[in-house]
């Protein structure tokens, strides 16, 4: 039987944290050391919850010896909990998006090359399988030359800090805009060089000072014309949270996918509407069983920290051409 894999968990600021943990412990040979949160209560929850020990600094959980480290902090406090791992632990999952700022990712990149310590972001949608079966048929050329890209990611408004710009970075854009231009970025080895965007702050909720819908279009190196319409349009009365939705048109025909189409409709008088549940497959399970992956075998990841920076580059200058009102070059 191969050695245990130790993982310390830094936060549940973000709430995939508990997804990660409790897939996690799906695995053979995969242990949870520990719980670092600076907010006490929560953390000390989350250990009681997950029957693992709570460490009141991250320091005190590195000293642990773990093999990994997931950090789900709040998106500004990524960085710090990340340079502080690097090189005391040989991998890190960090959640997306990457950081708030060019100059923090980049910051953070470098931080683990001199350290050789393999940082991975956590780009779930990679690991649904309707977005993998697209990837193949991409690859295989059986839409000839791609055309255009028409893209959703819509979700529900998540509060807390999701909606104070100096922890967040921004509103729905940077949330949903990352997660869709991965997607892009991989299906075509291909960069955003272009980007106009249209962003609404109030739109959707009145009482907050935050981006809750945006409109982007933008232009691939590889000659792809794409829209993305992110937003947190989904209310509490729509059967699900959100969606990832694509259509992609080329000459030899088109495919719609739906990354959250397994779901089968549930109306329940307890809880007063028709919800969608999901009866499929998980891909957070997939996420972090190939961050687990990667640390037994000493590999690369497949989700770098240079993918987390581009995606990020194409949300922020999302936000600039909003403010400008005029397109923006991005320098690949």
């Amino acid at each position: 039987m191969s050695q245990a894999v130790k993982i310390g968990m830094f936060s549940f600021a973000h709430g995939h944290a508990v997804s990660y943990v409790a897939n996690l412990r799906t695995l053979d040979n995969v242990e949870i050391s520990g719980i670092y949160d600076d907010n006490v209560q929560r953390g000390q929850q989350m250990a009681k919850r997950f029957a693992t020990q709570y460490f009141d600094s991250a320091e005190s959980l590195l000293d642990q010896g773990v093999d990994g480290a997931i950090v789900c902090a709040e998106n500004a406090n990524h960085r710090p909990l990340v340079e502080l791992a690097a090189g005391r632990t040989g991998y890190i999952l960090c959640e997306k998006p990457i950081a708030t700022t060019l100059a923090d990712a980049q910051s953070m990149i470098d931080s683990c090359a001199r350290t050789n310590t393999q940082l991975q972001i956590a780009f779930p949608v990679r690991f649904s399988p309707p977005v993998q079966q697209l990837k193949q048929l991409l690859d295989e050329g059986k839409l000839g030359r791609v055309y255009a890209a028409k893209c959703t990611n819509h979700g529900s408004m998540p509060g807390g800090w999701f909606v104070d710009k100096a922890l967040s970075g921004g509103g729905a854009v940077i949330d949903h805009t990352v997660h869709v231009i991965d997607l892009l970025r991989w299906f075509w080895g291909a960069e955003v060089t272009e980007v106009y965007a249209e962003i609404g702050t109030n739109l959707l909720y009145s009482d907050l000072d935050i981006d809750d819908a945006g409109m982007l279009s933008f232009t691939l190196s590889n000659g792809v014309y794409g829209t993305l319409d992110t937003s947190w349009s989904r209310k509490g009365a729509y059967p699900t949270w959100g969606d990832v939705k694509l259509e992609v048109v080329g000459e030899q025909g088109a495919v719609q996918m739906d990354a959250f189409e397994q779901h089968v409709a549930l109306s329940s008088e307890k809880t007063g509407k028709t919800q969608w549940v999901n009866w499929g497959s998980n891909m957070d399970l997939g996420l972090v069983r190939d961050f687990i992956d990667a640390i037994r075998t000493r590999r690369a990841p497949s989700i770098t920290g240079e993918d987390g920076l581009r995606a990020l580059e194409v949300a922020l200058a999302a936000y600039r051409s909003a403010a400008v009102g005029q397109p923006v070059a991005l320098a690949n």
